[in-house]
């Protein structure tokens, strides 16, 4: 198998897993009663933000991969040019 199969492959699985992390976002984050505590209630929430994160971090990098395969040039991000002391620079 070549390396371009192999990452057509990797395009394949990487799309079904966008899939299934859609299908977690969608979900209630949990089922509401009298003595839902808020660790469980922020622990949900986190589950989801993850979910969702990771879902666009997989379609960015997908869409990297698929550019190089199709030998596109690679989309050049604006770097900002705005005055940031030390410690705005290290914030992230």
């Amino acid at each position: 198998m070549s390396t371009k199969e192999t990452k057509k492959n990797i395009i394949q699985a990487g799309r079904v897993a966008i899939k299934e992390l859609i299908k977690v976002a969608k979900e209630p984050i949990i089922d509401f009663g009298p003595d839902i505590s808020a660790d469980r209630l922020k622990n949900a929430a986190a589950t989801k933000k993850l979910a969702i994160f990771d879902a666009l971090e997989i379609l960015n990098r997908i869409e990297e991969e698929q550019n190089m395969l199709e030998d596109k040039p690679k989309q050049e991000v604006k770097k900002d040019t705005t005055f940031k002391g030390f410690a705005e620079r290290r914030a992230k």
